[in-house]
């Protein structure tokens, strides 16, 4: 059964840092489409930073280029997002999925077609 785990949030004052993480089970992250998407209260659910873990491509959301990066530990099975610079605006729960689609597919795929889940972690930054 694949699983994903998100762990890592808090909250934090503007301008602090966290690193989110996505443990995978079941299956191994390589080789695989995996994000980290956000959702803030009255809010759609966005994209905020996408990668193939084969390919060194990657998304990034506008709003967290220079400040969130994305990475991976495949011997841990682990996703990871490093966020620095942290805005009140960042606030929202915080997702990791997992589908397996080509880079291109991967790049491009919208919040509503991922396939596997996690059950989220808050993000709270304080002005």
């Amino acid at each position: 059964q694949v699983q994903l785990v998100e762990s890592g949030g808090g909250s934090v004052q503007a301008g602090g840092s966290l690193r989110l993480s996505c443990a995978a089970s079941g299956y191994t992250i390589s080789n695989s489409c995996m994000g980290w998407f956000r959702q803030a209260p009255g809010k759609e659910r966005e994209r905020v930073a996408v990668r193939h873990t084969t390919y060194v491509n990657t998304y990034y959301a506008d709003s967290v280029k220079g400040r969130f990066t994305i990475s991976q530990d495949n011997a841990k099975n682990t996703l990871y997002l490093q966020m620095n610079s942290l805005k009140p605006e960042d606030t929202a729960m915080y997702y990791c999925a997992a589908d397996w689609v080509g880079l291109s597919a991967c790049l491009r795929k919208e919040s509503a077609a991922w396939n596997v889940w996690g059950q989220g972690t808050q993000v709270t930054v304080s002005s």
